[in-house]
């Protein structure tokens, strides 16, 4: 097996755009290594439905009301503010925008562990057509590559996907390459589980990684069907 760059096509300019926004990048500094509750603030807070902080403070009493702790306040209120940059976007660039931010702390959380991170990528194998489809972020490591997929909410979970990182997994393993495949989810595990409920693909293979669960890709490789387990003490990651 082999990557190789996505087409530059229209498309990809234009996303890539909006992947080297600065907003992109500080809503990403806000959330590298927050905890799942304010995971899930700044994803309530990025749906646009309120511009308004106030509310949100309503919400969340134990993260920014005046009762929580002065440094767990302080944090929030950065999350707070860092999502609704994104928030405040108008519809069609927020979805851009919320699915960039995704890839842009995968990426990042990726990194603490490997220096071979890359994004944009397709997977080539012998005597196999290749897909047009590129993943969003692969770890490029001789002999121990990761794929991953980013998607912002459950309903990014559809058939097609995961077809696509079954497939990768499949013709991996045809080559006698282990190749872990995952779904990243900037959702919670519940929502992500109703929506797998309805699906026939396969992903017995496929690791699906939630907010509960993201901030341990900066440790270890996603096991499939299971949380995140670490790589061997030796090598890169």
């Amino acid at each position: 097996m082999r990557f190789q760059d996505a087409a530059r096509d229209a498309r990809a300019v234009v996303y890539a755009g909006i992947q080297a926004d600065p907003i992109v990048a500080r809503a990403a500094d806000a959330l590298a290594d927050a905890p799942p509750s304010m995971l899930l603030l700044a994803r309530a807070a990025m749906n646009g439905e309120r511009d308004d902080p106030e509310p949100w403070r309503a919400m969340f009493p134990t993260l920014l009301g005046p009762e929580a702790p002065v440094a767990t306040r302080e944090r929030a209120e950065v999350v707070l503010a860092r999502a609704l940059e994104i928030g405040s976007k108008a519809y069609a660039a927020r979805d851009q925008y919320r699915g960039a931010l995704v890839e842009e702390l995968t990426a990042r959380l990726l990194a603490h562990r490997s220096s071979a991170v890359k994004r944009e990528r397709r997977v080539l194998f012998d005597g196999v057509p290749a897909q047009i489809h590129p993943y969003d972020v692969t770890v490029e490591i001789e002999g121990r590559p990761e794929v991953y997929d980013c998607k912002w909410g459950a309903r990014g979970i559809v058939d097609d996907v995961l077809h696509q990182l079954d497939d990768a997994r499949t013709h991996a393993a045809d080559e006698d390459v282990a190749l872990p495949v995952a779904l990243v989810v900037f959702d919670t595990a519940r929502s992500s589980a109703v929506r797998l409920d309805r699906s026939y693909a396969p992903r017995d293979g496929t690791a699906i990684v939630t907010l509960e669960s993201i901030a341990a890709l900066a440790t270890g490789a996603p096991a499939p069907g299971g949380p995140v387990v670490p790589r061997d003490a030796g090598g890169e990651a």
